[in-house]
Parts: C-alpha cells; sequence; structure tokens
C-alpha cells in the first residue's frame, strides 16, 4: 500500500538518533518488503524489538489438507462448524478452522467470542473479513477498528491481536496468503495512488492513527512461519510488550476497507468478475459482489452465463442478500462454493430466466480465484453438503 503515513512521535531524519525524554535511545526497526526494494515503514521502539527470553514449538492448528478428488463442485456450509455457543471458547486465531488451501493462499473461518493471544504470520499478508460482529484489533502499528462488512488488510509480520466487542459472535473469513495482498496494479498509478476508475479510494483505507502503548514483561507471541514441511509455528516469549512503538511512518502499515464503500461496476450486458476486483495477491485474486443495478440493455440476462474457468479454482463466499444465480442450490448466509477449473459451472437452470428484467441484486459475497487448485482443509471436508454437485441436473449418481 504506497500511501504514506506518519502516526505519533518519530524524528526528523531517518536513521538518526532519536532519543527519549529521559536521553536513552529509542530502538529504530525497519519493516519492509521484497529485501528493501518495495514498501516500508520505520517504528520507533522503547525495548529492543529482536530480544527474546525464550522460544517453544506452536502446535498449529490442522493445516492438513487433501485433493478435491473426484472433481467436483462443492457446496460448504460455514456456519456449521461453530453450532450454537461454541464460539464463545473460540478466538480469530487459534479458533480457525481450515476450509480450502494451496501453497499460494489458505482459506479459514472461525466464530470467536475470546480475545485472541498475540500473533504474528511470518508466513504472508493476512486479509480478514468480518462477516458479522466487532473487534478491535490492536497492532505493533496501533489500533484498528472492525466492524461488519471490513476487510481488515495485516502485512506480513505485523504483530496482532483480536479483541472481540459487542454482544454477538465475532465471525471472519481468513485469507492468509504466501505473498502480500494489495490493490490490483491496473488501479494504480505507477506512484501508487488509485486511479480514477478504482471503484475504491485512498480515502475509504482507515489505518491506525495513533500508537498503542502497552507495557509488560515476558510477553508470549504465536508465530506461524515456514517449516521443512510446509506451514509451522513457534511460541515466543519477549522480555518486553511488543507494542512498546512511539511512533512510526511509511507506506507499510494494517488498514481496514469496508465493502460498502466499494462502488461497483455495470454496464449495459452482464460484467466479467474482473470488474469486481478489489486486492490482489501471488497466484490469486479476491473480488466482491455487492448491492448493484444490474445489465440495461433490452435484451440482457442479467445472471451470469455458464463459464468455465479453465486457469482457476474459484470460490465464493455468500454473507449478505440474496444470491440470485444459486436460488434453488441449498446455498445460503455463510455458504462457500467451490467451482474447480475443469468443472463448467454457471446459474441454477431456473435462475437464468426468472432474472430476466431484473434491475438490481441485492446480494454480496467475497470470492477468491486461485491459479493453483485448491485442496480441501478439514474445515472443508466437516462442512461439506454433499447433494450440491448434483444441483444442476437433478438428479445424483447412479449407484
Amino acid at each position: 500500500m504506497a500511501y504514506y503515513r506518519s502516526v505519533g512521535n518519530i524524528p526528523p531524519k531517518r536513521h538518526t538518533q532519536h532519543r527519549t525524554p529521559e536521553g536513552g535511545l529509542f530502538y529504530e526497526e525497519l519493516m519492509g518488503e521484497e529485501g528493501f526494494s518495495s514498501d516500508s515503514s520505520l517504528l520507533y521502539h522503547r525495548g529492543v524489538p529482536s530480544a527474546l527470553v525464550d522460544a517453544t514449538p506452536w502446535e498449529l492448528p490442522d493445516q492438513r489438507t487433501t485433493e478435491n478428488r473426484p472433481l467436483l463442485p462443492r457446496h460448504l456450509k460455514l456456519h456449521s462448524l461453530f453450532p450454537g455457543e461454541e464460539y464463545k471458547r473460540a478466538d480469530v486465531v487459534t479458533g480457525r478452522r481450515l476450509v480450502l488451501g494451496n501453497a499460494d493462499v489458505r482459506i479459514s473461518y472461525v466464530a470467536a467470542g475470546e480475545a485472541s493471544p498475540l500473533y504474528r504470520n511470518a508466513l504472508g499478508d493476512e486479509c480478514v473479513y468480518v462477516e458479522s460482529g466487532e473487534a478491535t484489533v490492536e497492532t505493533v502499528f496501533g489500533v484498528l477498528t472492525a466492524r461488519q462488512g471490513d476487510y481488515v488488510l495485516l502485512p506480513r509480520s505485523t504483530t496482532h491481536r483480536w479483541v472481540p466487542t459487542g454482544t454477538e459472535p465475532l465471525r471472519a473469513y481468513v485469507i492468509e496468503a504466501n505473498s502480500h495482498i494489495a490493490p490490483p496494479k491496473r488501479y494504480l498509478s505507477r506512484y501508487g495512488q488509485l486511479l480514477e476508475h478504482s471503484p475504491y479510494c485512498e480515502r475509504d483505507l482507515h489505518g491506525p492513527t495513533e500508537p498503542m502503548l502497552v507495557e509488560g514483561t515476558d510477553v508470549e507471541v504465536l508465530v506461524k512461519h515456514r517449516g521443512s514441511r510446509g506451514v509451522t509455528g513457534t511460541r515466543y516469549v519477549t522480555p518486553t510488550h511488543p507494542f512498546d512503538v512511539v511512533g512510526w511512518d511509511g507506506c507499510l502499515y494494517p488498514y481496514t476497507f469496508n465493502v460498502s464503500d466499494f462502488e461497483p461496476i455495470t454496464g449495459r450486458v452482464h460484467q466479467p468478475p474482473p470488474v469486481h476486483q478489489v486486492f490482489e495477491g501471488n497466484n490469486f485474486v479476491i473480488c466482491n459482489f455487492v448491492p448493484r443495478k444490474v445489465d440495461y440493455h433490452p435484451l440482457s440476462i442479467p445472471v451470469p452465463y455458464y463459464h468455465a474457468n479453465v486457469d482457476s479454482d474459484e470460490v465464493m463466499f455468500y454473507c449478505g442478500g440474496d444470491y440470485e444465480a444459486r436460488k434453488g442450490s441449498g446455498i445460503g448466509q455463510g455458504s462457500i462454493s467451490l467451482h474447480p477449473g475443469g468443472h463448467s459451472h454457471g446459474p441454477q437452470p431456473a435462475a437464468v430466466e426468472r432474472s430476466i428484467g431484473a434491475e438490481s441484486f441485492d446480494e454480496l459475497a467475497v470470492m477468491v480465484d486461485t491459479f493453483r487448485p485448491l485442496e480441501l482443509g478439514e474445515g472443508g471436508t466437516a462442512s461439506e453438503d454433499p447433494a450440491y454437485a448434483w444441483t444442476w441436473s437433478g438428479r445424483g449418481p447412479q449407484r
């Protein structure tokens, strides 16, 4: 996010002495992407940011995946993963359940009522969509307030924790990259400004506005990182609290963006999914389908045409409204549909004729398209509706 911010107490010149009121030095830390060649920020700590007093293995929630074989479109009912008041014992970090994943991206789901431990993802950026509920996201850069409809963008290795607020469960759809996540390049000028044809702008992005200073000793931080068998974890203990930053500046920081601030792009005939794109990572994109006016050609068919994305798997998370193209399939609030490359997919047959003449759709969904095949995590296999693949034909296999 090449959009400069300055928060708190920083010196007038980088890499120079910045002293405490008592005469000591604050400790300057550069947090940067791509080996000093991309966006970065400078943070000024009271304590030494590299200091550790203990490190032990952290056993992550189940990260195993199984291939989508036989190759099928699938319907996953995510709300079934946290029935009743089970959410009260879960937090956004350790309670998330892996639904789908590949070498580039992992998609998890969680319903939480507990504050999470301090956490740092050293594998890649996280994009967390808040389906419902509210939270305070405490970070080394300061505090974010997250509400329903917010994307919370957390750069790789940002130490943070989630604190649910309010009375209802915090339901979160977690997209973890093995890369960075940013606005699509076609929305940006060569200097990083969001252009006029972008469906959102810098005014819609909300970062921390002041430092969050917390004191503490022997503080535990969970770190997800690379290992010889893929994803693994370590439990650090630091001598001082990581939230000891008195100020920072730069173009790398966490922020929120609410889906209601996305301005949909429409046309006379049906527009392809790239017009709905909001972010991108390495080998995947994130789109959102929001309430909007639909196609206005006199012979238009507003629901999507049948399509075979030969290079990608398509994942749709249905999180609001009434999704017109899926009526009759069993899909509802909290559902995921997985339409893999190699399978031609589209609306339920009756939805095509029914959509003709519609002027608007009241629907809300988050879509992830991946360019490597997705496998099912334990949360995906646990929440599957086995009848979905046969809903276009109306009958299942004859066994």
